[in-house]
């Protein structure tokens, strides 16, 4: 395993998708955290509660959460890409035991999730923190609360990178593998949320987990208004976070499973 890794951390590093890893961490959390804190909660449309309310932090902290999208992407290009450009033909020639190469871009992209995760949560602190300090707002909840709810967007983040490679080993076809994972995270969930039957899955689908991990309820309290229907009923942070290791076990033991008796070619 210890030269599998190796290799996958060298294939990373060779190629400018570290860089772009890092920029997007930046941008997405820094950027829109800066944004959101700056223009304030209270005057979007509709309105929520400002800064200076429990709600209005947790509201523009769990909109972190919606750029979930892009270690998803990234874990499932570290699988795709290698079957666009046919060089997972010369990886499982040098590797036989392809579990092994599967488990090996787990692990490297696991730890990139991680870091993707930590500078996400980084950058959004300074931001939100340099943001209500520009405004003279005192933010509505303790620096050890906003940090925490951070850390645990952060580790969201790992299981989103992990469920990619488990897409992307599912799925070889690169434009429909990012597809099936950008639409189902940006539209399959709150499609689902309109069904009245079937909306109180959500808690249990990856993007309720990962609202009730951050304890953000505004996209769920803002469907049943507009809906004239109660709110689904999130589960625990600690719930959401076990569902979202669920789905990473599951995602990869797809990984490690699927393409054992597949071609290559």
């Amino acid at each position: 395993m210890k030269p599998l890794i190796h290799a996958e951390l060298r294939r990373l590093l060779a190629t400018r998708m570290w860089l772009g890893i890092l920029l997007a961490a930046a941008l997405l959390g820094g950027g829109t955290m800066g944004l959101l804190a700056f223009v304030g909660p209270e005057n979007f449309d509709p309105p929520m509660p400002g800064l200076h309310t429990e709600e209005g932090v947790r509201s523009v902290l769990g909109f972190l959460g919606f750029t979930a999208f892009v270690p998803a992407a990234i874990g499932t290009v570290a699988v795709t890409s290698e079957y666009r450009h046919r060089t997972v033909n010369v990886t499982f020639l040098y590797a036989p035991d392809r579990w092994r190469v599967l488990a090996a871009k787990l692990l490297t992209y696991g730890l990139a999730g991680m870091v993707y995760g930590l500078v996400l949560a980084g950058t959004s602190a300074v931001a939100l923190f340099g943001a209500a300090a520009a405004r003279g707002v005192t933010l509505g909840l303790p620096t050890g609360t906003i940090l925490e709810l951070l850390a645990r967007l952060g580790i969201a983040m790992v299981a989103y990178t992990v469920l990619g490679v488990g897409m992307g080993a599912l799925i070889r076809h690169q434009i429909a593998a990012l597809a099936v994972v950008v639409g189902y995270l940006y539209g399959g969930e709150l499609l689902l949320m309109m069904i009245p039957g079937v909306r109180h899955l959500y808690p249990w689908l990856p993007g309720g987990a990962t609202a009730s991990l951050t304890d953000f309820t505004a996209v769920a309290d803002a469907l049943a208004h507009q809906l004239s229907s109660d709110p689904v009923v999130l589960l625990s942070p600690v719930a959401g976070a076990l569902i979202l290791l669920g789905y990473t076990a599951l995602a990869s033991t797809a990984a490690l499973l699927r393409p054992l008796r597949r071609d290559i070619v």
